[in-house]
């Protein structure tokens, strides 16, 4: 998995699996760094994190291919307490 900041709040996550590689952009709103308890600078992380949060639970063609990452909470209500777990220290 790749993950590069292309600007603001913006990430392009690349995912190469057996059945191909897909391509998101994901956006990162403000304050969600601090709600879910990583630091600005863990940004990049957080949504790598996220990404493998949502790769336990379903195929990477699954996954919407552009988003912002306070929607996943409406398909997984554990998303927030998992992340927190995750924060770096």
């Amino acid at each position: 998995m790749s993950v590069v900041q292309q600007g603001p709040g913006r990430f392009q996550v690349e995912v190469q699996a057996s059945g191909g590689t897909t391509r998101h952009t994901v956006e990162v709103p403000d304050g969600l760094v601090d709600e879910l308890g990583w630091s600005s600078r863990g940004e990049t992380e957080l949504v790598r994190e996220s990404f493998a949060f949502l790769l336990e639970r379903e195929p990477p063609t699954s996954i919407m291919r552009q988003f912002s990452l306070d929607v996943i909470t409406r398909y997984f209500p554990e998303y927030p307490a998992e992340m927190g777990k995750r924060a770096p220290l």
